[in-house]
């Protein structure tokens, strides 16, 4: 059958997304771009906040017009929202076919085959402590020039506001070998650009080994020349002096730290379940810094948690405007039912919280400005990812994480190449994104 694929949320959904596609190019199935040239959808679902749930809800209800509309035969659902509201989605989009649990993405080829032939729904939700298969076929999505690495699956952090450990099960880290493996093949194909990604990369290695191994880990894969290494989802209490030390040591290892914070007051810290402190943020910040003078550090930050004060906010602000933080993310608290969050008391209304967003990313504007402002004259070198026209592309810098981040606009007669790396004088600083042309 012709089968297309919607992946939905974060790059680690979306590996289970690539394997679950080369399962099923491996059992002879046609995978198309076009949903509306496919016999079966598969929209694998993110269930983290409400806005990302919505978006899912928005997909499956499209996709269920497209089916009573006869222009696709049967419709799966996988991924987080599958797993955490079974019942829910059946019972209001009849139109589903199939779900699939986050435990379970290994077995889509067995369900997909069972579709012609069963007119009763099917409900595939394995163990979501499942063991990795190794051996499981992957067709990556991403462009050529990029992929990602998923160093492990799960989470033991169990922050009050997060429903993931619930749908993903503990954490389990993947033989080192494997990874090692995995990498060597992506490089072999082409790949420019390895991101280390899992809930939480900073204890990769301690469930198997014993202890923390990612340093171990980067060094390894620092020795296969790619171009740029990137590590995401790394929490702050992880972040080693070894970690640090391996990253300035390899110049393909991007000096980017993304280090997800979500407050900077110590009361709403406690009430997170964070396991730090302000304080002790500021000192891994520091730290970073002193080894690492052009390090760049990327982190997000929740507002409206449940019984944030004024005072909590103002915190927060004088933190962010202290630390001066290269790429800086937030969003409104989500009330996620089944999280310890939700049981607290003092919700607070969304007009505040949407205004309390508004007030932090206002400040952070200007940072940002004021540091692209000293990007201006310098010549950084830049991925080249799209074409806008005739004379202008767009690319990254090693500053800046594919999607997430800001742009480098790059201006030019020549013809470049998707994919390629060129050096580019910047002239040109916006608040977020840089301009300029390249040296030849």
């Amino acid at each position: 059958m012709k089968i297309a694929l919607e992946s939905l949320g974060c790059s680690k959904n979306l590996v289970d997304a690539e394997i679950m596609l080369g399962m099923l190019n491996k059992d002879g199935h046609q995978l198309v771009g076009d949903c509306e040239d496919a016999d079966v959808v598969i929209v694998n679902t993110c269930g983290f906040i409400e806005d990302a749930k919505q978006e899912s809800i928005d997909s499956i209800v499209r996709y269920a017009e497209l089916k009573n509309e006869g222009i696709i035969k049967y419709l799966l659902v996988s991924g987080c929202l599958a797993q955490r509201y079974t019942e829910e989605l059946l019972e209001s989009v009849p139109e589903i076919d199939a779900i699939v649990g986050t435990g379970s993405y290994d077995k889509i080829t067995e369900i997909v085959d069972k579709l012609p032939k069963d007119e009763e729904k099917l409900v595939q939700l394995d163990d979501i402590n499942f063991s990795f298969n190794e051996n499981l076929p992957r067709y990556i999505s991403t462009p050529p020039y990029l992929a990602y690495l998923k160093i492990g699956e799960g989470c033991d952090n169990n922050c009050t506001y997060c429903i993931i450990p619930k749908l993903r099960g503990k954490y389990r880290s993947r033989e080192k070998e494997e990874l090692l493996k995995e990498a060597k093949g992506l490089k072999e194909s082409g790949v420019k650009e390895l991101i280390v990604i899992a809930q939480d990369t900073t204890v990769y290695g301690k469930d198997l080994y014993g202890k923390d191994c990612l340093a171990q880990l980067l060094e390894e894969l620092a020795k296969l020349d790619f171009d740029w290494i990137r590590v995401l989802y790394s929490y702050p209490e992880g972040i080693s002096e070894e970690v640090v030390d391996v990253i300035a040591k390899y110049d393909n290892i991007c000096s980017y730290f993304d280090i997800p914070m979500q407050h900077a007051s110590n009361r709403i810290l406690k009430l997170m379940n964070r396991k730090t402190s302000r304080e002790e943020l500021k000192q891994k910040v520091e730290m970073i810094r002193s080894k690492i003078k052009d390090a760049v550090i990327r982190t997000t930050f929740i507002v409206g948690f449940p019984g944030e004060t004024d005072e909590d906010f103002e915190e927060l602000m004088s933190f962010v405007e202290e630390m001066k933080f290269d790429r800086m993310g937030a969003f409104k608290y989500s009330r996620e039912e089944g999280t310890a969050a939700d049981l607290l008391p003092n919700h607070i209304d969304e007009e505040l919280k949407k205004e309390r967003l508004e007030r932090l990313m206002i400040l952070q504007q200007g940072i940002s400005e004021e540091k692209n402002q000293s990007n201006v004259g310098k010549i950084i070198k830049v991925l080249i990812e799209d074409r806008i026209d005739d004379t202008l592309f767009i690319g990254r810098s090693q500053k800046d994480a594919e999607e997430i981040d800001s742009v480098v606009y790059v201006e030019t007669e020549k013809n470049l190449d998707i994919g390629e790396m060129i050096d580019v004088k910047i002239d040109i600083a916006y608040e977020y994104d840089l301009k300029g042309k390249p040296l030849v």
